[in-house]
């Protein structure tokens, strides 16, 4: 590819409204324009790779026995109200209607269309396992679109969907799955961890998220440096802090705390460790025939409530949280000094593994700028019921056994979920079994963000001077840089056979031919990330050298002309 005959846009500044690396990057390069929120043009560099993301996505899906096809961008209606997520999904789903005032929805996502075909076109046990998988755009009407291509409206996705007779058989499908996607992001040259997720509005049982690990990341991962473990912060297991309850040692007594409505304020009134404190937090459920009802939920002072963790508890799956009006009926005062000892009325107390475990402990007392001091489960207050309430911190003990926690940042980047009967009990996608008898198809699905992951490696591979594509991504592995080119045919003809030579040796390669300053030319390359440059000048062509850089190296390196391709393919980890 000649310079002279591709599309380069390059910007000095980016614009006003970039939030982050990539979203900046990504349009000072040219790789995307802004159609309006959320929504934008891939230009002819930035398609290039997003075309290699898309490829490794395919050869790998390909590898692992799924099934490419390609399923409509608009969705009847009728499919997302036999699953109810007409209903549920939200104002993110995008819906519409044609001339005949049928409604559609631009899919976000495509279970109750591949499940819809798989109802109709799966007959027989014979047929089973199958796994089908598209590359297609996405959108979602995301509230506050954000951060370019990290955030945007309409997107690129691959979602695979695999059928199997049971569930023994998911989970092969599932595993198949799960290492097809290490391979893609392994081959993608990305830094990674798979984590244990949350399932979401998509639902299921079993489901990995793969995070780019990244310091912008929105999610935050617990995992262990010393195994394999990892998870959300929203689903890693916090362990008890405290390995028993020791035996109360201090009588319960109803302390002043005038103004301390934080246990941050009580610790420091008192002169106590935070980790001494107990934080109430209410929550509120819903019955049309009992009515409202509250649920205290206890945490240490130095600890948060995890509401996915809080949502998953028996007849909490609705709960919101409670308003001061209600806090006041039940509790008899205002938020900040409640507790659960003497409320106004009875209700459910569920106290945090942690929690459980302590002793001679402060807590609201229901009384305005008071707290009782020296509290314990048993003496003072019955037992609780126990669940994992909180967010994981950094040094937590590993849920596995094998060390501490530690906390990073990711990018999510794919994501696979074991469905089972979710969508195919609701559809009755079902089979006939060797005995002649229908089966409910169990289900997976697997979804990587194709066009996100362009976002997340480079916030995760860039400098001052612009992105740093991993050889994979980059939407040219090679630029080679002639000094003088338009001036002398010696170095011209000289750039020429170099890249012709490298094209040949199967390196995606661009010849920088517009005759630029060296200054303005170099910066345009690695502004754009190109992971290899070359570099040709009389007076290298005199001693038969090229200057060869990796786009990471601090400085130049010269290198015989006979030489250049095993460099490249050194550096470039090519056999």
């Amino acid at each position: 590819m000649r310079a002279s005959r591709f599309f380069l846009s390059t910007q000095k500044e980016a614009p006003a409204d970039a939030e982050i690396a990539s979203q900046a990057l990504m349009l000072r390069a040219g790789m995307i324009r802004k159609l309006a929120a959320g929504l934008y043009t891939y230009m002819p560099l930035g398609l290039r790779s997003l075309r290699k993301v898309e490829a490794i996505v395919r050869e790998e899906m390909n590898r692992a026995g799924a099934l490419e096809l390609l399923m409509p961008v608009v969705q009847p209606a009728e499919l997302w109200q036999e699953t109810q997520r007409w209903d549920k999904y939200g104002p993110e789903l995008l819906r519409l209607r044609d001339r005949h005032q049928r409604d559609f929805v631009v899919q976000p996502t495509s279970e109750e269309v591949i499940t819809d075909i798989a109802r109709n076109e799966l007959r027989s046990w014979r047929q089973l396992p199958l796994n089908f998988y598209h590359i297609q755009t996405k959108f979602r009407d995301e509230r506050r679109p954000r951060f370019g291509v990290m955030r945007a409206r309409e997107f690129t996705m691959k979602d695979a969907y695999s059928f199997d007779r049971d569930r023994a058989g998911a989970q092969r499908s599932y595993e198949a799955m799960y290492e097809a996607y290490r391979r893609v992001f392994e081959r993608m040259g990305l830094q990674f961890r798979a984590v244990s997720a949350d399932t979401g509005q998509i639902g299921g049982s079993l489901s990995h998220e793969f995070h780019v690990i990244a310091d912008t990341g929105e999610d935050a991962i617990a995992y262990c440096p010393q195994s394999d473990y990892a998870a959300n912060v929203e689903l890693a297991e916090a362990l008890p802090l405290l390995p028993r309850r020791a035996a109360p040692g201090r009588a319960m007594e109803r302390t002043p705390t005038p103004g301390a409505a934080k246990c941050e304020d009580v610790a420091e009134q008192l002169g106590i460790a935070l980790q001494s404190t107990v934080k109430s937090v209410v929550l509120a459920t819903d019955d049309e025939q009992e009515g409202t009802r509250l649920v205290l939920l206890l945490v240490r002072g130095d600890h948060a409530v995890n509401p996915i963790k809080a949502g998953k508890l028996q007849g909490l799956q609705q709960a919101r949280m409670a308003t001061e009006e209600e806090i006041v009926e039940w509790f008899g005062c205002r938020p900040g000094f409640i507790g659960p000892i003497g409320t106004a009325r009875a209700l459910r107390v569920v106290a945090d593994r942690t929690v459980a475990n302590m002793h001679d402990f402060v807590v609201g007392a229901n009384v305005p700028d008071h707290h009782y001091t020296g509290v314990n489960w048993g003496r003072d207050l019955p037992e609780p019921e126990v669940a994992d309430l909180r967010n994981v911190l950094e040094g937590d003990p590993s849920p596995d056994g094998k060390g501490q926690l530690a906390i990073c940042r990711g990018i999510e980047v794919g994501h696979v979920f074991y469905l089972g009967t979710r969508y195919s009990e609701a559809m009755r996608a079902q089979y006939i079994d060797e005995a002649g008898k229908p089966q409910t198809l169990e289900m997976g699905c697997y979804g990587i963000g194709i066009s996100r992951i362009l976002g997340a490696c480079i916030e995760q591979n860039h400098d001052a001077r612009g992105m740093i594509w991993p050889d994979a991504l980059a939407p040219f592995e090679v630029v080679v840089c002639p000094i003088g080119g338009d001036r002398s045919a010696e170095v011209r003809e000289a750039a020429e056979a170099l890249h012709d030579a490298l094209l040949g040796a199967g390196f995606d390669t661009v010849l920088d031919d517009r005759g630029l300053r060296p200054g303005a030319m170099f910066a345009d390359w690695e502004l754009i990330g190109v992971p290899h440059r070359l570099v040709l000048s009389e007076r290298l062509l005199a001693t038969q050298s090229v200057e060869y850089q990796h786009r990471r190296d601090a400085s130049a390196t010269r290198v015989a002309q006979g030489e250049v391709l095993q460099t490249l393919r050194q550096r470039a980890r090519r056999a």
